[in-house]
């Protein structure tokens, strides 16, 4: 179900909309230490008694996928941080909105892969609902930090909408050479 960091990224960033959130953020760090992610949303926001269900793989709300008879996302995220000794955090306010921290350590044989961020961004700005989206990658190593950061509105007027496959190319074209730059394969 989800094989990289990247897959849990985009499967909380639905998660996001679809709790109604128009403003959902996304950073993300790597050091040689750790890979972390923080994502923020202004979504409805959930209450201690279902904060504490959705670490339980056996509930779902049975709105998103009906007649399925659990809910293995958040699960699935807990499991893999706490088998290679990362962490996993998440705060939610009703009508306010969530936020969830993860984190895995770089050099854990159990760490699943980074996996291919610029297809993870691009992703997470292309969900046919309106939104914006905020998207920070930073790199920290021994020659110092790389970062860069998107918005959906920016792509948004740049290229005048996001639905054609020529501009949805574009995007993807414009996260990959990002990701290039900041991990030192530049061409």
């Amino acid at each position: 179900m989800h094989f990289s960091v990247g897959d849990f990224i985009i499967d909380l960033v639905d998660n996001s909309l679809e709790a109604g959130a128009n403003l959902v953020e996304v950073e993300i760090l790597e050091s040689n230490e750790e890979i972390s992610v923080t994502l923020r949303d202004n979504g409805t926001g959930m209450d201690r008694e279902l904060l504490s269900r959705i670490r339980d793989p056996y509930f779902t709300d049975g709105i998103k996928h009906p007649g399925r008879k659990v809910g293995l996302g958040i699960p699935f995220l807990i499991h893999a941080a706490e088998q290679c000794g990362g962490d996993f955090r998440i705060e939610s306010v009703p009508g306010k909105g969530t936020e969830v921290f993860f984190s895995f350590p770089a050099d854990n044989i159990d760490t699943p892969p980074v996996g291919d961020l610029a297809e993870t961004f691009a992703g997470a700005v292309l969900k046919p609902t309106e939104y914006e989206a905020v998207l920070l990658h930073r790199v920290r190593d021994s020659s110092g930090e790389r970062s860069y950061r998107v918005t959906r509105s920016e792509l948004t007027d740049a290229l005048g909408e996001l639905e054609s496959v020529a501009s949805q190319n574009l995007v993807r074209r414009y996260m990959a050479s990002h990701e290039e730059e900041i991990q030192g394969k530049e061409k």
